[in-house]
């Protein structure tokens, strides 16, 4: 019985993959149906169970080597340059078939007493040639391009040039043409700010916004810059525009807290009613806790000192001057130190009021000092609205 259920469960799964490479065939998906069958005849090719894709694979190869044959004549009368890729890829495509059924051959129809018929080729010329012409129609077309491109434009040639270096490696000045079409491509962004406040804005603050190499911002086609560079026409402006600082004035806030609490002093010995000691069944006095009241007076200190910061981060089209869009920016830092002294028992207090005894009063920072610790909320504000709102989507 396991032998016929395994051999039913062998034969659903040949006849599901002969039914979905049919259906490739009829579909006209014929490498498709080729890849079905030769991944069905790499084991056991020549067994009974496996002539439909044999007879499968025979006429999906011819059927697609006559469309090939067919396309690449149509296009090569037609003399238009922008065939060439397609006429080049379709030698590829006929080799690359050929090549993939080679490792197969011989196959056996077993009922004609024959092998499938698969008519190798030697598409080597046919593919230098059309790989040259392809190459230097790329070229061509995306050298004089280059001298007259937009940003759009030279990415497109970019890519191109990209796809003769990979199909054709080394192809004269390549190379360096794909590094002109890149640098012409690029958008360049000049991100600096601006102090509209009545504060000075220190300058290791401005120095660690504006400090790119830590955003990891820079993509393929948009490059940000803090400090314009020579050579470079700068397409877009992101500004950060300090609008508002407000520095709150040192603040100490004191607060008395008195605690009492009942607490275990060692043990004691239990009494009766009448005051004498209970003793257990050996006549050895029974022990209970000793309890005792404790009490304590605290006083906590909270030094406080809070900066406020607003801006906006605007875009600005350099080509014609025109802010783009904006978007607000805030940041906050607030300076916390809590510290505290009691009197008293010490024990009679909660931890939250014991973590602070052992401190002590810090000097304020300085307001520079304020407004340079709100740098990296700022920084990871400013990156944010950065990557969320592209140059270019």
């Amino acid at each position: 019985m396991k032998k016929i259920t395994l051999l039913l469960f062998f034969y659903s799964i040949l006849s599901c993959g002969v039914k979905q490479s049919t259906n490739q065939l009829n579909s006209g998906n014929y490498d498709e149906a080729i890849h079905i069958a030769v991944n069905s005849l790499r084991n056991n090719k020549n067994t009974k169970g496996k002539q439909d894709y044999v007879y499968i694979l025979e006429e999906a190869f011819a059927k697609a080597k006559e469309r090939d044959l067919r396309n690449i004549d149509s296009w090569s009368k037609d003399a238009n340059p922008t065939n060439l890729e397609q006429i080049y890829n379709s030698y590829v495509q006929l080799n690359r078939r050929q090549e993939l059924i080679r490792p197969l051959l011989p196959l056996k129809l077993l009922k004609e007493g024959r092998d499938a018929f698969f008519p190798m080729d030697n598409y080597s010329t046919e593919i230098i040639d059309s790989k040259n012409a392809l190459s230097n129609y790329l070229y061509t077309n995306s050298k004089n391009l280059l001298q007259t491109a937009n940003k759009i434009e030279a990415r497109k040639v970019f890519d191109d040039l990209n796809y003769l270096n990979s199909i054709n490696p080394g192809f004269k000045d390549v190379k360096k043409l794909i590094e002109e079409a890149q640098f012409k491509g690029t958008d360049f962004v000049n991100v600096y700010t601006k102090n509209e406040t009545n504060m000075m804005i220190p300058i290791r603050l401005q120095d660690d916004l504006l400090d790119f190499s830590t955003y990891g911002l820079n993509d393929k086609w948009t490059v940000y810059h803090s400090n314009r560079h020579q050579g470079i026409t700068y397409d877009f402006g992101i500004i950060l525009n300090f609008r508002e600082i407000n520095i709150s004035p040192e603040q100490i806030k004191e607060k008395q807290v008195i605690q009492e609490k009942q607490i275990k002093d060692g043990v004691k010995n239990l009494l009766d009613a009448n005051g004498n000691i209970v003793r257990d069944s050996l006549g050895n006095p029974i022990k209970v806790d000793k309890f005792i009241t404790v009490k304590g007076t605290a006083y906590q200190f909270i030094q406080f000192k809070a900066c406020q910061v607003t801006a906006k981060v605007d875009y600005i089209d350099f080509n014609n001057n025109q802010l783009i869009n904006t978007y607000p920016l805030a940041s906050e830092f607030i300076f916390e130190n809590i510290y505290a002294t009691f009197r008293g028992d010490r024990r009679a207090f909660d931890e939250q009021y014991i973590s602070y005894f052992g401190k002590r009063a810090v000097p304020f920072p300085s307001n520079e000092q304020m407004v340079f610790d709100t740098g990296e909320d700022l920084k990871a504000k400013l990156k944010e609205i950065i990557s969320r709102n592209r140059i270019r989507r």
